[in-house]
């Protein structure tokens, strides 16, 4: 019997087992339809809605869960505009009451954002790590968002969050992967003893490359927004963001070549033509 080549194991987060390791969100979109023709494009099984920012009706009425097939899709609720740990807390119990209304398996899990100020949107640590207690503590998987500070990974861990999810830049800047080697000690730290405890890089993300990087460091998937919703032909983008999930991921898996400063010759030194 032959091997797939490309096979490989299902991303765990807690309970949820996951074929894509790609997690898009679904604000700033012109429109609900472009939205959910990327969402398909982008080969994603989570999709996340900000509970507390997320605009539910359009100026039509149009509601837009009326566009999000949620036999297809698992909700994944996030905090994102909240400030204090409190707020957070009070949110991310909004929207598991929502989707057990809904009857969506993502109830049971949280995106936690506890942001520090409005012109990074950078997360607050120490609310963060508070809010992750108590959500833990309440029953919650918590997916939470960090900085790429690896003390404040380990502290976020120790707090019980189901991933720890280092930001590549700030949200929305697209500036891709700032800073390679945080992310790796991260990495190191984390799966140190629990190889299969999972790393999500969350936010700053811009174009396919930055996700292809992501991945060939080694984490265990990504979460973008705007990279797709701010695109200038965000359905290709979404196409584009797919494709490069998948192949950062089986670069890693396939261990790529050392760096070597002098080159090295591809052929046969032995054997050759006029030798």
């Amino acid at each position: 019997m032959s091997v797939d080549p490309c096979h490989d194991e299902p991303l765990v987060l807690g309970s949820h087992r996951l074929q894509s390791r790609l997690i898009v969100g679904t604000g700033k979109y012109a429109t609900f339809d472009l939205m959910r023709d990327c969402l398909v494009a982008s080969g994603s099984e989570v999709i996340t809605v900000a509970v507390r920012r997320e605009r539910l009706i359009d100026a039509e009425g149009r509601n837009i869960l009326d566009y999000i097939d949620l036999s297809r899709y698992t909700i994944l609720p996030n905090t994102a505009g909240c400030f204090n740990a409190a707020d957070a807390v009070r949110v991310a119990r909004l929207g598991r009451e929502i989707l057990e209304g809904l009857e969506n398996p993502g109830a049971d899990w949280v995106k936690l954002e506890v942001l520090g100020d409005k012109k990074t949107l950078l997360p607050d640590p120490l609310a963060t790590v508070e809010a992750t207690r108590e959500l833990v503590a309440d029953g919650f998987q918590v997916l939470v968002y960090s900085t790429d500070d690896p003390i404040t990974a380990i502290r976020l861990k120790e707090a019980g969050a189901t991933s720890v999810m280092p930001a590549g830049s700030p949200i929305g800047s697209g500036q891709g992967i700032l800073n390679p080697n945080n992310i790796r000690i991260c990495l190191e730290y984390l799966k140190e003893g629990d190889p299969g405890y999972p790393v999500i890089v969350d936010a700053g993300v811009g174009t396919a490359s930055d996700v292809s990087q992501a991945m060939e460091l080694g984490v265990d998937g990504v979460l973008l927004n705007t990279g797709i919703a701010g695109a200038k032909d965000p359905l290709r983008m979404a196409h584009a963001m797919r494709d490069a999930c998948r192949a950062g991921r089986q670069a890693w898996l396939a261990g790529r070549i050392p760096r070597k400063l002098y080159a090295t010759a591809s052929s046969p030194e032995t054997g050759v033509v006029g030798s």
